[in-house]
């Protein structure tokens, strides 16, 4: 028998609503889940891409990852892992780096065997270049294959990639596809090979209400069993305040006070064809009844023709950005020029600089580099949980490769140097039985 965590959307180095304790909160959800396998004793961790949330992560979020990969190695936990969209680089990913510290293992065209079980890996691969991708791999010798991969896939909601083609067209009989990208878990069979995405590990987006957590799957006898877990995480309180006519601010108060918000996340929305509302009034008193954080997203018409045209979430202001710079279609050189301006650590006094290079540099090596993109990134927004996570698109950001001394105690990680874009341009299967429990409903 051999029982692995399979977890994957860890969004690392998040700071959701600016605030650095639910920074923390990505982190510690990881912690949660390494505990989980040191208890469990599983026979290893396979993470399915999006470790970080960013692909240039500070020292902070890379020493707190380091600590909990070496908690799994001195329990004799292996991690294997991939790449997702949100870390990738053109160059060195940080994945690498915690392969060559020996804490991890990067799954890819050849199997990593635990027990009798061989997995593989596929990283996330732009829409673009999946045309080029021939799915062949390694032989294997165990008496169940894995494959690990990081993207939408058929046949869940929003898919742009089509695990029948991967099926079909690989050489390796999988018993099972492990899947990130999507942060809600579900599960399903395509000819009798068991496909599964385990969700996230904390709450990317208000629209993921559902508690968060992980599978955990168990091979034996030619059979698959997969049961998602539940992490515990801070809690969120969503709050609909529907105000009738005449009523305002003291009635959403009153609703408000109805709830525990002591160190939780308050989403609140208004409704109805009450009175108009101030956002920042709700928000303060929200955080006054003891809420870490609170938003506001106020669904009512408005009056003036100016205000219909806005729609904006203030639930997270960054969600509505990133859904219309999706919208736009720009070309994935556009997108890391976006990401220079409104995400990048730059200073701000350099940031004109840094990008006067970056076009030089794109313009001389490719033409048409900032010609809009064919794919448009992810039209329906939904690359993660059916909702779009800051930052999620599929240009490619090229980061050096990151240096790493190793000196017993202490490990130095040079900061990456330079910035870049690339664009994206750049027999039967075998039949596992799974057990009657491992149904969609475990997915509760």
């Amino acid at each position: 028998m051999t029982r692995v965590i399979h977890t994957g959307d860890t969004h690392i180095g998040y700071q959701q609503y600016h605030s650095p304790d639910r920074r923390q909160d990505f982190l510690a959800a990881f912690e949660q889940v390494v505990t989980d396998a040191i208890d469990e004793e599983v026979d290893a961790v396979v993470h399915a891409g999006d470790l970080y949330h960013d692909r240039r992560p500070e020292l902070r979020d890379l020493l707190g990852t380091l600590a909990a990969l070496r908690r799994l190695d001195d329990a004799g936990i292996p991690f294997l892992a991939i790449v997702g969209n949100h870390e990738s680089t053109r160059g060195g990913q940080w994945l690498d780096l915690f392969e060559r510290l020996g804490l991890a293992t990067r799954l890819g065209d050849d199997p990593t065997l635990i027990g009798d079980v061989a997995f593989y890996g596929l990283d996330h691969v732009p829409r673009s270049r999946r045309d080029e991708l021939d799915y062949q791999f390694d032989p294997h010798d165990a008496s169940q294959a894995v494959l690990v991969s990081h993207g939408l896939f058929t046949p869940f909601a929003h898919a742009d990639w089509e695990t029948e083609t991967v099926l079909e067209e690989s050489n390796v009989d999988f018993d099972a596809v492990l899947l990130g990208d999507n942060h809600v878990p579900d599960v399903t069979t395509l000819d009798d090979t068991w496909v599964t995405y385990c969700g996230s590990t904390e709450r990317a987006s208000a629209s993921e209400r559902d508690p968060r957590g992980y599978n955990v799957v168990t091979f034996e006898d030619d059979t698959v069993d997969i049961r998602h877990r539940t992490l515990e995480t801070r809690p969120f309180r969503f709050i609909t305040v529907d105000l009738s006519e005449g009523e305002g601010i003291e009635r959403v108060r009153q609703r408000v006070r109805e709830f525990d918000l002591e160190d939780a996340v308050a989403i609140v929305e208004l409704t109805g064809d009450g009175e108009s509302v101030t956002p920042a009034a709700v928000e303060t008193f929200a955080v006054e009844q003891g809420a870490l954080v609170a938003r506001v997203t106020d669904r009512r018409e408005v009056d003036t023709e100016a205000e219909q045209l806005a729609d904006v979430s203030f639930a997270d202001p960054d969600d509505a950005v990133n859904d219309r710079i999706r919208e736009m279609g720009l070309s994935s050189a556009a997108l890391d020029i976006d990401e220079t301006v409104r995400a990048s650590k730059t200073a701000d006094s350099n940031v004109r600089d840094e990008v006067k290079e970056r076009v030089a540099t794109l313009l001389s090596d490719d033409p048409n580099a900032l010609v809009a993109a064919d794919d448009g990134g992810d039209e329906s927004g939904a690359g993660d949980s059916g909702q779009a996570v800051e930052g999620d698109d599929e240009s490619e950001v090229a980061v050096d490769e990151p240096e790493v001394a190793v000196d017993e105690s202490e490990i130095a990680v040079d900061e990456p140097e330079t910035v870049e874009a690339e664009s994206e341009d750049d027999s039967p299967s075998k039949q596992p039985k799974a057990a009657q429990d491992s149904s969609l409903g475990d997915f509760e």
